[in-house]
């Protein structure tokens, strides 16, 4: 059991964020499982071959997120921003000292050569574990993270109101049955148990599709204690299945623009593409341009904002391979 004992001020600094790399880890993991939850079952029989298709189901990242247990803690850094985009939570995890690394892969159970590599050169280590999570992003969630990001979107604003109307006593104590509240200590049923005060760091509260039915936290001073939990609405989440890819149209542009162009059944900015796929600004920019180039897309400026289109050869490439 872990107890964190709030201040006022710990209170103050109390937030919710959505993070894209809380559901890498936890989809991951639920990935991995033997018997996947019935919850997202779907999801996983649709997706463990693209998966094991792009070779990630023994590599580095898979080595760090065991079914069970501690997992470490440096793939979660804090986020500063309520909606971070997944290529600023890599610079971030980019930038993790050295020996932090270290010292947390020791409390893995067991290490696979490649996390032993990490170990032994960080530096090399990390040059191989962020592009394998872009490459797990792409394969298992940039399809679906519209969908995604709209239910955990719609959490925290449900959270927000009952802050509002209620206070947070009433959103902590119903959080999930593993989360107690009482005397300003937040009481945590999870594997890694202890002891102490939050020191004024606050607690962000972070909604996750995958995380359930337990719980999830990462509590490293002197950064924001993190509190995963599970999201409303994830019941409803795979109901409808989300728009595929065209597998044809993948093949011959690559995934990450065909996914583009599924996404600009109406005009959008890159910014608004960011967030809707997770994929970086920059990245979707030079997509972009490469499209533009081959007059599979145009762009016009609108105000401060560029936006971008399919064009005829777009649509007709689309519903060729039945879009």
């Amino acid at each position: 059991m872990l107890e964190l004992t709030f201040s006022a001020r710990d209170l103050a600094y109390t937030r919710l964020a959505v993070s894209p790399m809380w559901e890498v880890v936890t989809s991951l993991r639920t990935l991995n499982s033997p018997a996947p939850r019935p919850l997202h079952r779907r999801w996983v029989a649709r997706t463990r071959p693209r998966v094991a298709e792009a070779g990630l189901t023994s590599g580095l990242l898979a080595g760090l997120i065991p079914e069970h247990g501690y997992l470490p803690d440096f793939l979660n850094p804090p986020p500063e921003t309520a909606e971070p985009t997944l290529a600023v939570e890599l610079d971030r995890i980019a930038a993790t000292p050295y020996e932090r690394i270290r010292a947390e892969l020791t409390r893995l159970p067991s290490w696979t050569p490649a996390v032993r590599s990490l170990h032994d050169d960080p530096g090399a280590g990390l040059d191989r574990l962020l592009p394998e999570i872009d490459a797990y992003w792409e394969a298992a969630l940039a399809a679906h993270w519209p969908r995604l990001r709209g239910v955990l979107e719609a959490d925290v604003l449900h959270q927000s109101r009952r802050f509002a109307a209620e206070g947070y006593a009433a959103v902590l104590r119903e959080l999930h049955p593993q989360v107690g509240w009482g005397d300003e200590i937040l009481t945590l049923q999870t594997c890694c148990g202890g002891s102490g005060e939050l020191e004024g760091r606050g607690l962000l509260l972070m909604p996750s599709a995958f995380v359930w039915p337990s719980v999830l936290v990462v509590n490293v001073a002197p950064a924001a204690a993190q509190l995963c939990y599970p999201s409303r609405g994830v019941g409803a989440l795979w109901e409808q299945a989300a728009p595929e890819v065209p597998q044809a149209v993948a093949a011959v542009l690559g995934r990450s623009r065909a996914l583009l162009l599924t996404e600009l059944s109406a005009p959008a900015s890159t910014t608004e593409l960011a967030r809707r796929t997770g994929m970086s600004a920059g990245g979707i920019s030079e997509h972009l341009t490469a499209l533009r180039a081959a007059g599979i897309v145009s762009s016009q400026r609108s105000g401060r904002s560029v936006l971008y289109r399919r064009t005829s050869v777009a649509d007709t490439l689309l519903a060729a391979a039945g879009a």
